[in-house]
C-alpha cells in the first residue's frame, strides 16, 4: 500500500462533513477507497492505512465511540 503524505491526502479533499455532535469530521473525494477523516482539518488519516496505530490512545477512544461500526470491524483483524 502506498501512504501518501497529509499534504497529498489534503488535496484531495473536495469537502469536510461530520455528524451533528461528532468530533471526527470525514473527508468527501473524488477516490474510491479513499476514506480520510480527521480531528482538525489539518491532520488527516486514512482509515485504512493509520487506524488504529497512528492515533492517540485518546483519539483512538473518539474514533471508537463515534464509529462503532468501523471499530468492531477492525477488531476482528
Amino acid at each position: 500500500m502506498v501512504r501518501l503524505s497529509n499534504e497529498e491526502m489534503l488535496s484531495e479533499v473536495k469537502s469536510w462533513g461530520r455528524s451533528e455532535g461528532d468530533l471526527i469530521w470525514w473527508a468527501e473525494t473524488d477516490g474510491i477507497g479513499a476514506d480520510y477523516f480527521s480531528f482538525d482539518k489539518k491532520k488527516v488519516f486514512a482509515l485504512w492505512g493509520d487506524y488504529p496505530d497512528a492515533l492517540t490512545p485518546e483519539q483512538k477512544a473518539i474514533f471508537d465511540r463515534e464509529n462503532p461500526y468501523w471499530a468492531d470491524f477492525f477488531k476482528r483483524k
